[in-house]
């Protein structure tokens, strides 16, 4: 995840090395809402505040990871990729993306980038006898980091198609910290074939919208609920793959879609695959 703290760190290279457990973290609170144990209280407090009163809004965590698994799957599966990059890849839990991918494809390498140190002692212990995953220490606000680390260059052979994946990251970088720029900077590293999965928080006007991005800005300052228009501007240079842009829970599903619509918090996600033409 981007490091809840650290807009006062524009280049974003002063790395943390010790984790604070008196601040709160998106990866931790993340953890929790998904009945992790790898959190404080302070992230608790956080995670609490959606239990408590906005309970339905739990749905999103679920419904974003679900989807990360249909999407490796798929870009494995159906696109034949068999190297990955999961950026701001969060603390490691059930259906990681290394254990999707290597289901398809035992050889596949993943890589994964994450600036919080918690996210990268527990992934590394994870991932220890992985001879084909690592975790990496960087931040997504700084591709040249990414690019560049020594563990990427091992596992990654960027003359051959990458799976790009921003699972519900990008709503954590600031308009003022160029989004879009750092997807162009990765799109042009990678080659032809190559696949960008993203999810993001999706601005419809509801109050539960601004509800949910207040408590998101007082606890980390981040945390930004994008138009359509906006979200469809970070898929510039990638071809859409059917059905494009939609509620997480509806994009390939793995059984039909019940009849029920969805709930309002359900269409605050949404989620798409470009494929670099």
């Amino acid at each position: 995840m981007v490091d809840d703290r650290s807009s006062d760190d524009p280049d974003h290279r002063n790395l943390p090395t010790e984790v604070d457990s008196t601040v709160p973290s998106i990866a931790r609170t993340y953890d929790y809402l998904l009945g992790g144990k790898d959190n404080f209280a302070i992230d608790r407090e956080i995670g609490d505040k959606f239990l408590t009163d906005m309970p339905d809004a739990v749905q999103i965590a679920l419904d974003n990871r679900a989807i990360l698994v249909r999407a490796v799957r798929y870009m494995a599966e159906d696109a034949g990729l068999d190297q990955f990059i999961d950026l701001g890849s969060g603390l490691p839990t059930a259906e990681n993306v290394h254990q999707v991918a290597q289901r398809v494809d035992p050889d596949a390498h993943v890589v994964y980038v994450d600036r919080d140190p918690m996210v990268l002692a527990h992934g590394r212990a994870l991932l220890e006898e992985n001879a084909n995953t690592t975790v990496v220490q960087a931040d997504i606000r700084d591709p040249e980091q990414i690019l560049g680390h020594p563990d990427t260059r091992r596992l990654i052979d960027f003359s051959r198609p990458v799976g790009l994946i921003a699972c519900a990251i990008l709503h954590h970088i600031l308009d003022t910290e160029n989004p879009g720029d750092v997807l162009a900077a990765l799109r042009a590293a990678v080659p032809t074939g190559s696949h960008l999965f993203l999810t993001h928080f999706r601005d419809l006007g509801t109050p539960e919208s601004d509800q949910a991005q207040a408590i998101l800005l007082k606890a980390f300052g981040r945390g930004v609920w994008r138009t359509d228009e906006e979200i469809a501007a970070f898929f510039t240079g990638w071809d859409l793959v059917e059905p494009g842009i939609v509620p997480v829970a509806h994009w390939h599903p793995d059984a039909e879609p019940e009849d029920e619509p969805l709930t309002v918090w359900q269409k605050q996600i949404v989620g798409g695959v470009g494929v670099k033409p």
